[in-house]
């Protein structure tokens, strides 16, 4: 048994950078955000029109079975195979929200610190729904059965690995549901995943967003621009979204 029981270490494709070096910085930020079952590892990496990032997927194998409460030691189901150590903790999470107006966000494909001030409000704005968010109180959920904020806890990535590398497809397709499901193979060089990890950008009722009304320093919103975008009717959301009907109407 292996550190592939408890976790797996792949390489991630992060964003295209078909736009220039700074065109990603949205997408970039989104993904190095959900830090609740993913360690990154390293410097973002940049391959001809790609971005890259090493990582660890903190989902142990399906075929996992912990010893009893109290005990240490797990063993395999599938192989037979025990050890008698408990399970190596999951690495802890890079912060991201640093206090005050501190946070690490991406630029240009790096991961830098920036002072992100809110949006000035108007002098004569009306106190009518200012800052309302339509999710608060929402029924929707993910395949954990967790309720709140679902749209910022479950996530699509790509992981690089080609069809010649079985052990490493096997190894993600065998990972725990629901937190990595839905694994099909994208290209010749990718697989996609449905992975549940929460953005540690969420504040601590885990519903508000701590970049909303920010601004980056270039006067770009820091709230990641598809965070903002609505899905299309007929797409596919969680049980209980509170546009499901305004949508599919």
């Amino acid at each position: 048994m292996g550190s592939q029981c408890d976790g797996l270490r792949v390489l991630l494709r992060v964003a295209t950078l078909d736009a220039g070096p700074d065109s990603a910085d949205h997408e970039a930020t989104w993904l190095l955000g959900h830090t609740e079952r993913i360690t990154f590892l390293g410097d973002l990496k940049r391959d001809a029109r790609d971005l890259f990032v090493e990582a660890v997927l903190q989902v142990p194998c399906k075929f996992l079975e912990r010893a009893p409460s109290g005990e240490a030691g797990s063993r395999c189901k599938a192989h037979g195979y025990s050890r008698a150590t408990p399970p190596r903790g999951p690495d802890p999470a890079e912060p991201r929200r640093l206090g005050g107006e501190r946070f690490r966000i991406v630029e240009a494909g790096n991961v830098v610190t920036r002072v992100l001030p809110p949006n000035p409000k108007p002098p004569r704005e009306l106190p009518i729904h200012a800052g309302s968010n339509p999710c608060v109180g929402a029924p929707c959920h993910t395949a954990d059965n967790r309720r709140g904020a679902a749209c910022c806890r479950d996530m699509q990535v790509e992981i690089m690995c080609t069809p010649k590398q079985r052990r490493l497809e096997a190894l993600v397709r065998s990972r725990k549901s629901p937190y990595i499901c839905k694994v099909e193979r994208e290209s010749q060089f990718s697989l996609g995943a449905e992975l549940i990890s929460a953005c540690s950008f969420l504040l601590d009722d885990g519903i508000h967003c701590a970049l909303h009304g920010r601004r980056r320093p270039d006067g770009r919103a820091a709230k990641p621009d598809l965070c903002s975008e609505w899905p299309e009717a007929g797409d596919c959301m969680h049980p209980g979204c509170v546009f499901a009907r305004e949508l599919g109407s």
